[in-house]
């Protein structure tokens, strides 16, 4: 039995608590949130009442908050994670962050005796029962160390490199689901205008070279997927807030460094005019309905 922290309980970080606990470890944790923490406390969490009771005797902190600066401030600030943290504590941020700022929280880590990872995970609301893929940016000894406790809530774990190299994957990954999906969501509006039926279209292009993951696993049309947010009046998911959020993070990136990402940047532009319609808390997939009506 392994003592974890576990701070950000929320429809990510709730699932992969709860994974922990039935797998049988100390799982002590917080949430700005009281009804997420009754409804830790009910499969058996230890609910604790500031994110540094949470951390004050773990062996293995994990973070799941929503931007660079909830996680600078969280970990580095007055009395912060890094300063409560039992010595020789592993910290895994598996929030979704610029590549700047992980690296940096995780250099105040190491001064302090404690070893960080980023460990951004991939999949979804979903995906977060147990089948995630976390992207894991650190040493080889902080790896070994995660690995046993990611498995429990991850289907794949996959070690990217050095500190900030999971943030990075993570960006990079979302920046070509958002255009993906754009694609995809496209394409069935044109085959909608040509007379195409959409299951035909399904049934050529998942076993033709238009495949991808947009189409084959999270199909954003009605019908032939019946477990996507389509079927679901396109509830998330994953929101195109979040993706939003991604795109704008490899925008950053691209800008700060001088890569031409000029497909991403406009896949980022359709995202934005979707949450300045109101759909910001709807499933990214929804594009198409959007792309129909516009």
């Amino acid at each position: 039995m392994t003592n974890i922290g576990f701070i950000g309980l929320g429809n990510m970080g709730g699932p992969m608590a709860n994974n922990l606990v039935k797998a049988g470890h100390k799982v002590k944790g917080f949430d700005l949130s009281e009804e997420a923490l009754i409804k830790f406390k009910k499969i058996g969490g230890l609910a604790a009442k500031t994110a540094n009771e949470a951390v004050s005797d773990a062996e293995i902190i994990i973070t799941m908050l929503p931007t660079g600066k909830h996680v600078e401030q969280v970990y580095c600030g007055e009395n912060g994670l890094i300063a409560a943290a039992p010595e020789n504590s592993l910290f895994l941020d598996s929030s979704t962050i610029d590549v700047d700022t992980a690296r940096n929280v995780a250099e105040v880590a190491k001064k302090s005796n404690r070893m960080m990872m980023d460990t951004p995970v991939s999949g979804g609301v979903v995906a977060a029962a147990g089948t995630l893929t976390f992207m894991c940016g650190g040493s080889d000894e902080a790896f070994q160390k995660a690995k046993p406790i990611l498995e429990i809530v991850g289907a794949k774990i996959i070690h990217a490199g050095a500190i900030g190299t999971g943030q990075a994957a993570k960006i990079c990954n979302n920046m070509m689901l958002g255009i993906q999906m754009i694609s995809v969501c496209e394409a069935f509006a044109m085959a909608d205008a040509l007379g195409l039926e959409r299951q035909k279209l399904f049934d050529i292009s998942s076993a033709a070279s238009g495949q991808c993951w947009s189409l084959t696993t999270y199909c954003p049309v009605p019908g032939p997927i019946p477990t996507t947010p389509a079927n679901n009046n396109y509830e998330p998911g994953f929101a195109v807030a979040m993706m939003l959020k991604d795109l704008h993070l490899a925008a950053d990136a691209a800008e700060k460094l001088g890569v031409n990402t000029s497909i991403g940047q406009k896949a980022k532009e359709l995202y934005e005019q979707m949450d300045e319609a109101g759909l910001a808390g709807k499933d990214f997939s929804a594009y198409f309905e959007y792309l129909k009506k516009n």
